[in-house]
């Protein structure tokens, strides 16, 4: 019975939402606008920098991973190969990574974090971290685990239906 009531109470203030714009029933709406809000106070926090979420999800990536070919960053980050093929020139120029020919397959080439890059991420970690904190401090403490589960599961249920699926990678030893 108290659980119906939970039930009825939710639907009732999302019935109350959906009459205010119909865009507030659209979780794609929902989420695009949640995007563009994140993307705001991630540059907020790490005004000075220069680097997008994207870059960032990048370096990042290639710090925790270490050296790997473009194929598999894009599998790493949940991007279009493309998009990472136009993002690693960017980077490389700023002297945030290198990319070196594989010695195995000449076709291939490995991208590896440079020092100064490694130095970016450490000076960065703090900035992204208010700027996640920031994007979900509206809800109460208690729910906010509850809501990245939630978020996690969407992503994972659907991750097949994009063109650029997430493949996670287990981190490497440091060495």
């Amino acid at each position: 019975m108290e659980r119906n009531m939970h039930n009825e109470e939710v639907k009732a203030r999302l019935d109350e939402a959906v009459s205010r714009s119909s865009l507030l029933g659209r979780p794609g709406f929902l989420i695009r606008r949640l995007h563009q809000v994140h993307c705001s106070l991630f540059q907020e926090e790490t005004r000075g920098h220069d680097i997008t979420p994207v870059q960032y999800s990048l370096l990042s990536s290639l710090s925790r991973l270490g050296e790997m070919d473009q194929n598999t960053i894009a599998q790493a980050i949940g991007l279009e190969r493309t998009s990472v093929a136009e993002v690693i020139p960017r980077l490389e120029a700023r002297g945030l990574l290198s990319r070196r020919q594989s010695d195995k397959d000449k076709r291939v080439k490995l991208v590896k974090l440079a020092r100064k890059g490694k130095t970016l991420v450490t000076k960065m970690n703090d900035a992204v971290q208010r700027a996640h904190d920031r994007t979900l401090e509206a809800l109460p403490a208690e729910e906010r685990d509850l809501f990245m589960l939630q978020l996690i599961h969407l992503v994972e249920a659907n991750n097949e239906v994009k063109s650029a699926p997430l493949r996670l990678q287990p981190a490497k030893a440091d060495s």
